[in-house]
């Protein structure tokens, strides 16, 4: 019985040992040398790939959307606009690309909520570029998994074209060459689609009207 009992808590003391062990390794020196390699070998993604302004105040994040629109929830006309986000705030309201609560809608794709939802949306964005309903693509109706795409189609960018030079009394030529400038590639040729960051665009056209 002393055996038994002797064994078990040599191997509880074991396995004890064994959890400090793998803790220190993973949660210290694991993740230490990741946070450090991070840090010097790639300081600007590391911290989050934050973009600041020419005051030096952090304004927005490379790769995390933002909503283009008025208090009201209103497109602003003279900026290119962003997918759907469903993201909300600690209450559970909606608060668009909010980082801090990454999510979908979890609606299904025979969820009457969200065929309203698209149906609506589809309708807002042809009136707003002058397009027909054919013409909307589904990224300018449709919400990302996370919430926070930072990227929508090229299709969706070229229909919001017009709307942004004429606003910002542009050339259509001018503003398509900031597009394709924003436009990335799929990676290695085959992999996802080709996209445009609407965050680095429109910064980029309110540099130009500063300029």
């Amino acid at each position: 019985m002393k055996s038994t009992i002797s064994l078990q808590l040599r191997s509880l003391f074991a396995g004890f040992r064994a959890m400090l062990v793998l803790t220190a390794a993973i949660a210290l020196v694991y993740t230490g040398s990741l946070t450090l390699i991070g840090q010097f070998a790639f300081p600007v993604q590391a911290n989050g790939s934050l973009i600041e302004n020419s005051s030096g105040k952090v304004i927005a994040s490379k790769y995390i959307g933002q909503s283009f629109t008025d208090a009201q929830g209103s497109a602003l006309p003279q900026y290119f606009q962003s997918r759907p986000s469903a993201t909300t705030d600690s209450k559970g309201d909606a608060m668009p690309y909010n980082a801090a609560a990454s999510s979908g809608s979890n609606l299904g794709p025979t969820s009457p909520e969200l065929l309203k939802l698209i149906r609506e949306r589809k309708q807002a964005v042809a009136q707003r570029e002058h397009v027909p309903l054919q013409k909307v693509p589904a990224d300018a109706v449709t919400a990302s998994a996370s919430g926070l795409d930072y990227q929508i189609s090229p299709e969706y960018a070229s229909i919001q074209v017009d709307r942004v030079a004429k606003e910002r009394g542009m050339s259509k030529a001018a503003v398509t060459i900031l597009v394709k400038k924003y436009t990335t590639n799929r990676g290695l040729g085959f992999i996802g689609e080709r996209a445009v960051n609407v965050v680095e665009l429109n910064l980029a056209l309110d540099h130009m009207m500063k300029g």
